[in-house]
C-alpha cells in the first residue's frame, strides 16, 4: 500500500511537472521570445499580458468607443478599431500585437502587404476555423486546407461566378429587385428601414440563382440556416437543423435527377446547385463531389453572398443619401461609386494567416509562432495613400482606374480579401449591386431620415448598429 501511494505521489509530481512546463513554455517563454525577436528587428507594441495578451484591453476600447455617439463622418477607423488605431498612432504602422497568448504582426503598410502577396502562400496558411464555424460550414472553399481539393472547389466557383454562368443569373436578379420595388409603392415619402430590406433581397437573390426554380425550397433552407442554426447553442438541436438541412437538399436533388431520369429536362439544371449536381454525377470518379460537399458550397455560397451584398448595397445607399448630386451621376458612374463604398467601408475588416514556419518577409524575419493580421480598413483610410481628403466620399478618385487612385500602391485597397484573384464571389456580388442599384435610382431618389444614427458596429463586416433609416421619393 506504501508503494502504490509512493507511485500515485510521483506520478502526481510528474503530472504537475509536466502542466507546469507546459505553461511556463506556451505562456511565458514563447511569448517573451517573440517580443524579443520581432523588438530586435524595430517590431515594437503594447506588452504582452499573461493568458490575455492584449485582448482585455482592445474590448475596453471598443466598447468606450461604442458606447460614445458618433457624427456623421466616413472616419470610422477610429471607432470601429480604436485598439488598433491606437497603437497605430504609437507604435507605427506595423506593429506586435497579442491575441490571447498568440502574437500577431499587425500590418497596414501597403510595401509590406506586397510582401505578404509575394511571399509563397506555403509559407502562411489560414487559421484552423473553430469547431462553430467548421460545423457551420463544413469543407467549402472558406475552411478547406487540401491544396488540390480546394482547387477543385475553387475552378467550380469560378466557373459558376464568371462568363456565361453569371449572365444567366441575372434575370433571377432582376426579378428579385423588381419583387422588391413593387412592395415599395406603398411606402413612397415614408421612412424605410432598407438593410432589413436589402437583407430580403439579397437573400431572395441568392435562392434564385443557387435554386434557379426550386428557389422556394431553397429560401426555407436559407432561412433554417440564418435564423435557427446560428442561434442554436444546443448540440443535439444543432445536429437536427443540419439533418433537416441536409435531407431538404437532397429531395431538391433527387426531385431533378427524377426529371433527367424521365427525359423531362437534358440536365439537373444550369443554376449554381445545377452545376454542383453535375459533378456529383462526374463520371470520372476522382472528380466527383460529395453530397455533403455540395450541401457545405451551398451554405457558403449563402453566407459570403448575402451577406457581403447586402452591407454593399446598404453602405452605398447611405452614401448618395447623404451626396444626393451623385444620385443622378450614378447611372454612369456606378463602378466608381461601388469602388469608393468599398474603400470607406469594406465588406471585411482584415485577414489572419498563420506563418507555418520561419519565413522571411522583406527585411523581417518571422519565427512561426507568429500570425499576420493585415487590417484593411487601415489601408483604407491610410491618408499616405489616399491623401487628405481620405475621410470624403469621392468616387472620383477612382476615374482613372486603381493604380492612380493608390498612388501605384494597388496593394492598398482590397476590399475583398488577401487574394482577390480567388475570392470567386466577387463578380456575382458586384452584378448584385449594380443591378439593384440601378433599378432603384431607375424609380427613386432618397434622402437620410432625421431618425437614422450613424453608429457602423464592428464585427466580420462593418454593419450599421441602429438600421438604415431613408425616406424614398418617386421619379414618376
Amino acid at each position: 500500500m506504501g508503494n502504490l501511494l509512493i507511485l500515485f505521489t510521483a506520478f502526481l509530481c510528474i503530472c504537475l511537472f509536466v502542466a507546469l512546463h507546459y505553461v511556463l513554455h506556451e505562456y511565458l517563454w514563447v511569448p517573451h521570445r517573440v517580443q524579443f525577436i520581432m523588438n530586435s528587428q524595430g517590431i515594437r507594441g503594447p506588452p504582452y499580458e499573461f493568458i490575455h495578451g492584449n485582448n482585455k484591453e482592445a474590448l475596453q476600447m471598443r466598447k468606450e468607443a461604442s458606447s460614445k455617439p458618433m457624427a456623421l463622418t466616413h472616419d470610422i477607423f477610429p471607432r470601429v478599431m480604436p485598439h488598433d488605431y491606437s497603437c497605430i498612432k504609437k507604435y507605427g504602422k506595423n506593429y506586435l500585437s497579442w491575441n490571447g497568448v498568440r502574437a500577431q504582426l499587425v500590418i497596414t503598410d501597403p510595401e509590406l502587404v506586397k510582401e505578404v502577396l509575394k511571399t509563397s502562400e506555403k509559407a502562411f496558411s489560414k487559421p484552423k476555423p473553430s469547431y462553430f464555424f467548421k460545423k457551420l460550414l463544413g469543407d467549402s472553399i472558406s475552411t478547406i486546407k487540401s491544396e488540390k481539393w480546394g482547387a477543385r472547389h475553387r475552378k467550380l466557383a469560378n466557373h459558376a461566378f464568371h462568363g456565361e454562368s453569371l449572365k444567366n443569373m441575372i434575370p433571377a436578379m432582376i426579378a428579385s429587385v423588381g419583387t422588391m420595388l413593387e412592395k415599395w409603392k406603398d411606402k413612397e415619402g415614408k421612412e424605410m428601414e432598407v438593410f432589413q430590406e436589402f437583407r430580403f433581397l439579397t437573400s431572395e437573390m441568392i435562392s434564385r440563382t443557387a435554386f434557379g426554380s426550386s428557389y422556394l425550397e431553397g429560401e426555407k433552407i436559407f432561412d433554417m440556416l440564418m435564423n435557427k442554426f446560428w442561434k442554436s447553442a444546443d448540440e443535439i438541436e444543432s445536429d437536427k437543423l443540419e439533418k433537416t438541412i441536409h435531407d431538404s437538399v437532397m429531395k431538391i436533388i433527387k426531385q431533378r435527377e427524377e426529371k433527367v431520369m424521365t427525359g423531362e429536362v437534358d440536365s439537373c439544371g444550369h443554376d449554381f446547385l445545377g452545376l454542383l449536381v453535375n459533378v456529383y454525377h462526374d463520371s470520372d470518379e476522382k472528380n466527383r463531389f460529395l453530397i455533403q460537399d455540395i450541401i457545405d458550397e451551398c451554405k457558403t455560397f449563402y453566407f459570403a453572398g448575402q451577406e457581403t451584398t447586402n452591407f454593399l448595397l446598404a453602405w452605398i445607399t447611405l452614401l448618395l443619401a447623404i451626396h444626393t448630386d451623385w444620385q443622378d451621376k450614378a447611372r454612369a458612374e456606378v463602378t466608381m461609386i461601388i469602388k469608393e463604398t468599398l474603400r470607406l467601408y469594406p465588406p471585411l475588416n482584415g485577414v489572419v494567416r498563420k506563418a507555418v514556419r520561419d519565413v522571411q518577409l522583406g527585411e523581417l524575419a518571422l519565427p512561426n509562432y507568429l500570425d499576420l493580421n493585415i487590417r484593411f480598413i487601415a489601408l483604407h483610410h491610410d491618408p499616405a495613400v489616399w491623401g487628405d481628403d481620405v475621410h470624403l466620399f469621392k468616387p472620383e478618385r477612382f476615374a482613372e482606374g486603381i493604380a492612380k487612385a493608390t498612388n501605384n500602391n494597388a496593394a492598398a485597397f482590397m476590399p475583398f480579401r488577401l487574394e482577390p484573384r480567388f475570392c470567386v464571389g466577387m463578380s456575382f456580388a458586384i452584378t448584385e449591386t449594380k443591378i439593384a442599384l440601378s433599378m432603384i435610382l431607375q424609380r427613386y431618389t432618397f434622402t437620410l431620415s432625421p431618425t437614422y444614427v450613424h453608429a457602423p458596429l464592428p464585427n466580420l463586416s462593418l454593419k450599421p448598429q441602429h438600421g438604415l433609416h431613408l425616406l424614398f421619393h418617386s421619379l414618376h
